[in-house]
């Protein structure tokens, strides 16, 4: 596997492949923000998560430049410079893609989050919403389509200054046009190869025909631009093969070999289940900052059970029924009262987006209605703890009995695999189906429907009360699977992917 902070390739055909190359991973956020202190001095925060360790990790082996949107106007004035990432880090080229207030609005506010988003997490009802209006299709044409516009141009300029050959590796959904536009401008170069990895989920290609063929299309023609399309899943890999024979004419779509034909170019599909920093996590749960807030949180909840949820507030979270699902659980299962806490560590997300102001204060009532009901002076059935803080979720990730990963829709949910990573209780993992990480961690989880709040509650239960050896079980076979897949496996098998497709 390729491996961050430092480490060599171990691998030698993919160190081989790619020192020939350059890299340039192209995403809405870079992995640094910029700010400046009361001294006019600028500031750079790295950005969390192992994404970023991954792939600012192979900045050691070849030259690296990173671009992304600038959100402020520190980041749009900076356009391209060296920057490191940090005491022993290597160091690469930011260049940031300045974009208006009012095209970044309807590109990210209006397009890529709610629209594309909710489509994509199967979050919309149909019958009410989304409602597609002028102030749609002006924020796609005059948002969107600019944005992507605006990255294609950069990322052509580069490419055309660029002496040896490129490796361009675009991330997300904010990104779906852009390789059309960059082939269209670099119609006569061949010293690039583009990959594009889809980090949240792909649905059914009958979701898809409620978006307007006039944004479809685009987003299709684009995605079969790329050399190699990764997703989350097979089932996502295998709904973008359906989406595109259903809805891209002229398009020749091969589901044995996994590839389209569209326009003399040929797109290979697979998916590269991502996974978490497994060396970073396993450090940080040993720290002394986690260690002291896990033993304040055992403190708290000490002689109760503990189910423990960790989530960003928003809609395709299923945060709501999973309290439902508790509160159903002590209904059916009384002996459960005052004997077991419900601890929701949430993170207010999006809250400028209506829907997800809406359904943080349906969450709140939720868990309210649990404790008036089930409640007592001495004991609180749901404690719901909001804020971000990354060591006291990984602390509380230590303590579960049982972990609550009930989605709608996820791509992959990497809580699911921190939890089982750093847990102490051999604690027992129910999760929902519809997650990314079902296709992985299956064999040592309890997997439940997420529109399923009986199941659900049934299966809180029996993981309450499973026994001990099962539980060791279940926890050491999920563990197991985490540690054998980590950041870096995602990382290196899409590298030789390409090396086997001989690009």
């Amino acid at each position: 596997m390729i491996l961050a902070e430092g480490t060599d390739l171990p691998r030698r055909t993919g160190k081989e492949w790619l020192q020939d190359r350059a890299i340039m991973v192209v995403s809405n956020r870079g992995p640094v923000s910029l700010t400046q202190d009361d001294q006019g001095d600028l500031l750079f925060q790295r950005s969390g998560g192992g994404l970023v360790t991954a792939l600012t990790g192979m900045a050691q082996q070849v030259e690296m430049t990173w671009v992304a949107a600038a959100i402020n106007d520190l980041e749009t004035t900076w356009e391209s410079r060296r920057i490191s990432l940090g005491e022993d880090q290597p160091s690469l080229d930011l260049q940031f893609v300045p974009l208006s207030k009012e095209v970044y609005e309807g590109y990210y506010n209006v397009i890529a989050n709610p629209l594309l988003w909710f489509l994509q997490h199967s979050m919309w009802d149909f019958i009410s919403a989304p409602t597609i209006t002028r102030a749609t299709w002006d924020a796609w044409e005059q948002g969107y389509v600019a944005a992507n516009r605006e990255f294609a141009a950069v990322i052509a300029r580069r490419l055309k200054a660029a002496n040896v050959p490129t490796l361009v590796m675009l991330q997300d959904y904010h990104l779906y046009l852009v390789p059309r536009l960059l082939r269209n401008l670099l119609r006569r170069r061949r010293n690039y190869i583009l990959t594009h990895f889809i980090h949240i989920p792909w649905p059914g290609s009958e979701d898809w025909g409620f978006l307007p063929a006039g944004m479809r299309q685009p987003i299709l023609e684009g995605l079969t631009a790329v050399d190699l399309l990764g997703f989350q899943t097979r089932e996502d890999s295998l709904n973008f093969l359906r989406t595109v024979e259903t809805f891209l004419p002229g398009s020749h779509v091969s589901y044995g070999r996994r590839r389209i034909a569209y326009r003399n170019h040929v797109s290979h599909v697979r998916d590269f289940p991502i996974s978490v920093d497994v060396a970073a996590v396993q450090r940080l749960a040993e720290s002394t900052e986690v260690q002291q807030l896990a033993a304040q949180l055992e403190k708290e909840n000490e002689g109760y059970q503990l189910i423990v949820r960790v989530d960003r507030t928003e809609p395709s979270k299923n945060i709501v029924r999973g309290f439902q699902a508790f509160g159903e659980m002590l209904d059916l299962h009384p002996e459960h009262c005052g004997q077991v806490k419900f601890l929701a560590l949430l993170v207010p997300s999006r809250l400028n987006v209506e829907e997800y102001q809406n359904y943080h204060d349906e969450l709140t009532a939720a868990a309210g209605w649990i404790n008036s009901r089930h409640g007592t002076s001495e004991w609180e059935p749901v404690r719901i703890l909001t804020g971000e803080s990354y060591p006291r979720a990984i602390a509380a990730l230590q303590l579960y009995d049982v972990l609550l990963v009930n989605s709608i829709a996820d791509g992959m949910n990497l809580v699911a695999k921190e939890g089982p990573l750093v847990n102490r209780r051999d604690g027992v993992v129910v999760l929902s189906e519809r997650t990314g990480a079902r296709q992985q961690l299956e064999p040592g989880a309890l997997v439940i429907s997420p529109c399923d709040v009986y199941a659900t509650a049934e299966a809180l239960h029996q993981a309450l009360t499973m026994s001990a050896e099962e539980r060791a079980l279940r926890a050491a076979r999920l563990r197991r699977l985490v540690e054998e897949n980590d950041i870096n496996d995602w990382l290196a098998s899409q590298v030789e992917t390409l090396q086997s497709l001989r690009f």
